[in-house]
């Protein structure tokens, strides 16, 4: 094994939409439609096509064969085309008629990543199930909101969760409108002006697409343009930084010193071969990891839409590598973070220790606010309430206490409003009305 995809990484499912064989018999798929539309405009008879497409299946066209021959001839589609020929017998003759290598590869790409994106839209869909669960589930649970790494003002965890399952709603929908510019197959002819299909060309290339339930390029050179791979691999890129986004989060609040939530940790798991005691939070950290080569695949993708004229082949070894990459493991992120977000435990005790560790100072906004609508100017009440909050950090007492000296606080608020301005239950806003919009809107 020298990938990680071979063995460590990945679903048998997923990897299977890019195994060669598959690929083989994708190929092969689009050569038997291209006979078929032969014989539908007249061009061959359809007996020949009716072998054709018989004989277009792995079980004939063996990966051994074609591999034999793409060492002889050293050209992978040529060698497809004489495997299946030698297959076909007299009808051999019309494989191949009037198409290019990329009307073959290309096409055929373009049904991996339909069946790949079926598997990358559930995959999403469970993500996002589980985050919107946590949402639901903790749509009352207040928690320590923090800025530049700082505490701020109080929010929950509903609506942590709720911003997560939107943003992987917001892939659903990218994916669904990418697919109308990445679905697409085409057969096009040498530099894509179609003259070697002769008067019926574009019904060949429209009878193709229709058999294969693939959309139709509007035109084209020799290949189909990168733009829409690349538009498709930043997708990826997009939803592996979402996740990434999660578990980055997650690493931090699972710190020894915030301890608020953790990765679920096995019975008989591991945390270091060295310190017994040691809970790391793998998966998160797995799921960074993986983001960093997710992007890069998308960066490479970028730099295959510049091409030669009308086609030269520097995408083409690059793609070998990162589609199938990228594809088989942002669906393997997407499992990882389906596991880590069903099995996140939270430690309410120490998420209540959070929201009290600096002495109700989180809560000043607040306060201010209160000031501002006893017709104590904004400006002023902040001015004030720095003040006394600077005074509870230098001091290491309690923020009431030098807000209960402060004369110009106690001349607008009675002890009880500041109680209650402190409160950081009562200071999270329209978070659970937010939190049930966003749930709405996901079912």
């Amino acid at each position: 094994m020298i990938h990680p995809i071979e063995g460590r990484y990945g679903r048998a499912e997923v990897k299977a939409v890019f195994e060669e064989e598959n690929k083989l018999q994708r190929m092969l798929d689009v050569e038997a439609a291209l006979s078929r539309a032969h014989a539908a405009v007249g061009n061959i008879p359809k007996k020949d096509a009716d072998i054709i497409s018989r004989k277009a299946k792995t079980r004939h066209v063996k990966v051994a064969r074609v591999r034999a021959i793409e060492r002889e001839i050293n050209h992978d589609v040529m060698a497809v085309v004489k495997a299946l020929s030698e297959q076909c017998g007299e009808s051999g003759k019309h494989v191949h008629l009037g198409a290019t290598s990329n009307d073959i590869t290309d096409t055929a790409l373009a049904l991996q990543l339909k069946d790949y994106i079926a598997c990358l839209e559930d995959a999403l869909k469970g993500v996002r199930k589980e985050l919107a669960r946590q949402a639901r589930k903790n749509i009352d649970l207040v928690c320590v909101g923090r800025t530049h790494a700082q505490h701020a003002v109080p929010t929950t965890y509903g609506l942590k969760f709720a911003i997560y399952a939107l943003e992987v709603q917001r892939h659903v929908e990218r994916l669904r409108e990418a697919k109308r510019r990445i679905l697409v197959g085409q057969m096009t002819g040498a530099v894509g002006t179609q003259a070697a299909f002769g008067k019926h060309a574009v019904r060949i290339q429209r009878h193709v697409m229709k058999d294969l339930g693939l959309r139709t390029v509007e035109v084209s050179n020799q290949v189909i343009q990168r733009d829409r791979h690349a538009e498709f691999m930043l997708l990826l890129a997009l939803i592996a930084e979402t996740l990434n986004k999660v578990a980055t989060e997650i690493r931090n609040l699972q710190r020894t010193e915030i301890d608020e939530v953790r990765e679920g940790f096995g019975k008989k798991q591991v945390g270091s071969s060295t310190m017994p005691h040691k809970m790391n939070p793998i998966h998160a950290e797995r799921i960074g990891g993986i983001a960093r080569v997710i992007k890069a695949d998308a960066m490479a993708a970028l730099e295959n839409i510049p091409l030669w004229h009308e086609r030269d082949l520097t995408n083409s070894s690059c793609e070998r590598i990162i589609i199938p990459e990228a594809c088989i493991l942002t669906d393997y992120m997407l499992q990882l973070t389906i596991d880590l977000v069903k099995n996140l435990a939270f430690n309410k005790a120490n998420i209540k220790r959070n929201l009290e560790m600096t002495q109700g100072r989180i809560m000043a906004e607040s306060v201010m606010i209160k000031l501002s609508e006893k017709g104590y100017g904004r400006q002023r009440a902040h001015a004030v309430v720095r003040d006394c909050a600077l005074e509870s950090y230098r001091k290491n007492i309690h923020f009431k206490g030098t807000l209960m000296k402060n004369r110009t606080v106690t001349k607008y608020l009675s002890e009880d409003e500041i109680d209650r301005a402190l409160d950081p239950e009562r200071y999270v806003g329209t978070s659970k009305q937010q939190v049930k919009a966003a749930l709405k809107k996901l079912r």
